[in-house]
């Protein structure tokens, strides 16, 4: 499951690099960074990112999460920090999800 998650937020921030055109985000890997210093995604762009990945897990697992809620802005690491973190965060959401 980690890997089908990780090729969904990899896919979203290509299609948003479209618009971007940073080196970075044209092969993001887990430690691609997506918010804070040194990366390529502005605030607007993170907005977008979680937008996309939210509505692909949907369709991809057949649950909604909500990425950027108060369990996300309470954690002690931010889940926003790097690929590989939304990754882990998703992974723990879908887990505590129930189904559609």
């Amino acid at each position: 499951m980690k890997d089908h998650i990780a090729t969904i937020v990899r896919e979203c921030l290509i299609e948003i690099n479209k618009g971007i055109g940073s080196e970075e985000l044209a092969n993001p890997t887990m430690e691609t960074r997506l918010y804070g210093a040194k990366s390529s995604l502005d605030s607007i762009g993170l907005v977008n990112l979680i937008a996309d990945v939210e509505e692909r897990i949907a369709q991809e697992f057949g649950k909604d999460i909500l990425l950027a809620d108060e369990r996300a802005m309470s954690q002690t690491r931010s889940p926003f920090g790097r690929v590989g973190t939304l990754v882990e965060y998703i992974e723990q959401l879908l887990a505590d999800a129930p189904k559609k």
